[in-house]
């Protein structure tokens, strides 16, 4: 396999607030102590470009400098001002999407076809925020002494957006986007292995006319300056996405403070496929519903409930197609899965596929390294999965499935939910009835029907359970990001 090598990038460092009187919001040379994190290329496994590694110092200098250009004008400026700026920063993502593409192909070792289509899913997410900012507004309540009694939707102030390498990209822009709508500022915090499209995304918003401090793109190791940035107390709302654990950390701290929070954290969804279904449909696409991302992905369908009448042929199709898959170089116009992000991540996945074997579990396809470069794994199958076992309770993070059949439904809704997770999930059924029944036990945050389609920018996003709170994407994160005021006037 034949790697083409990624074209070398300036060192970029994090972005800080300006001099006092000064409109440049230009990255320093230079973090504070001057720490550099090596940006590593899945698919090579060479160091490709480096990034100044941020510092609890320089944490405390981005949030004061979010905190005045919000004081200094931002919560107050015109909404069709603000959507002017949201409409230039989607006209500019997509002015430099082949570069941003290629930023994150290179990074994180994603298909190119899907770096792609995730940089036009950002350019989207801002343009329906744009359209939004003039669509949220409250409401007049009539009250029983009389009088007019209204409500207000209003900014918290610096929000920290806290974003995962699996998806950097659109993920950033689905906090950004609705926080900036509102009238809040932003620290955006992206993870320490993906940080160049984070702040390719602090430049371009630049460039369209955000205010100087607006927007502050911080790179460096949660374990650094993760805590200095939530418990800081300028910072009024978190939102992050990311494990299960983390979150939690990020909860007790906000706590302290009381600080608004919102999660998106990890997930082991199921997908469900009763004997009705279009059986070809369904076995040819779930595939890739776990495997895309090489199945770092925490609406990840890796859980699959197969109705037993149907689940040899089930079975014999999903393999056929997994083994169709095309893995290889994320340059490649025609590759489908690349590389993990990194040795460890791999490794986990492996230790995974390890225990199933040693427990007499079968691997019906894939649990190879195809490849002595790079971070790669070959789409695996298990089958044979009891529920007690640890590859189907607990998040992998990457290409395995397991496949179980059921023979009854009420059973089969039991298992789904016997999960500490809720995010995603798919059913697949021609009967509408059942369809509905099912999805309202399922116990998940996000469904789809016939479908593996979980993230819409017009509709909620987010978990039941340790699978997180609070709801990024559609109207609702607008709300997540502002405080309800309620004002009351006497006649």
């Amino acid at each position: 396999m034949a790697l083409r090598p990624i074209t070398p990038i300036t060192p970029i460092t994090p972005h800080h607030p300006p001099p006092p009187n000064s409109s440049s919001t230009a990255n320093r040379g230079h973090s504070s102590d001057g720490k550099q994190t090596p940006q590593v290329n899945p698919a090579t496994e060479e160091v490709f470009a480096e990034v100044a590694a941020a510092t609890a110092a320089d944490v405390g200098t981005a949030v004061d400098g979010a905190h005045q250009a919000f004081l200094q004008g931002w919560r107050d400026l015109t909404p069709r001002k603000r959507t002017d700026v949201l409409f230039n920063i989607a006209r500019l993502i997509r002015e430099n999407a082949e570069a941003l593409a290629q930023l994150e192909c290179g990074n994180i070792g994603k298909p190119i076809s899907d770096a792609r289509d995730e940089i036009q899913l950002g350019a989207r997410v801002f343009e329906y925020y744009a359209g939004a900012v003039t669509k949220f507004f409250g409401q007049t309540i009539p009250v029983g002494r009389g009088g007019f009694d209204f409500t207000l939707r209003q900014p918290m102030g610096v929000v920290a957006a806290i974003v995962p390498w699996n998806f950097p990209f659109p993920i950033a822009c689905w906090k950004v986007a609705p926080a900036l709508a509102a009238g809040n500022t932003v620290v955006l915090k992206p993870a320490s292995q993906s940080p160049l499209t984070a702040i390719s995304l602090g430049q371009i918003a630049h460039q369209a006319g955000l205010p100087a401090g607006v927007l502050q793109v911080l790179p460096g190791a949660g374990s650094s300056i993760g805590d200095a940035l939530i418990a800081h107390p300028l910072v009024r709302k978190i939102s992050f996405t990311g494990s299960t654990a983390v979150g939690s950390h990020i909860m007790g701290l906000a706590a302290r403070d009381l600080k608004r929070v919102s999660l998106e954290l990890g997930g082991k969804s199921p997908n469900i496929v009763f004997a009705d279904a279009d059986l070809e449909e369904a076995a040819t696409t779930s595939p890739m519903s776990v495997f895309a991302n090489t199945g770092q992905d925490c609406c990840a369908r890796s859980r699959v409930f197969v109705e037993r009448r149907v689940f040899e042929a089930f079975v014999e199709k999903f393999i056929a197609s997994t083994r169709q898959l095309r893995v290889g170089d994320p340059l490649q116009e025609r590759t489908q899965v690349g590389p993990l992000v990194s040795a460890a991540q791999r490794r986990v996945s492996e230790e995974f596929i390890l225990e199933a074997r040693q427990a007499g579990r079968m691997i019906a396809a894939g649990g190879r390294r195809p490849f002595e470069k790079g971070f790669y794994l070959e789409p695996t199958v298990l089958l044979g999965i009891e529920p007690s076992d640890h590859v189907w309770r607990e998040e992998v993070f990457g290409p395995v499935v397991c496949i179980r059949p059921f023979d009854d439904e009420s059973q089969m809704l039991r298992e789904v939910n016997d999960s500490r997770y809720g995010l995603s999930g798919s059913i697949w059924t021609n009967d509408l009835k059942r369809a509905l029944r099912v999805s309202r036990h399922v116990e998940s945050g996000v469904l789809s029907i016939n479908s593996h389609s979980s993230v819409h920018v017009e509709a909620p996003f987010g978990g039941f359970k340790q699978s997180g709170l609070g709801r990024d994407l559609g109207m609702s994160a607008m709300e997540g990001y502002t405080e309800l005021k309620n004002v009351y006037v006497a006649e």
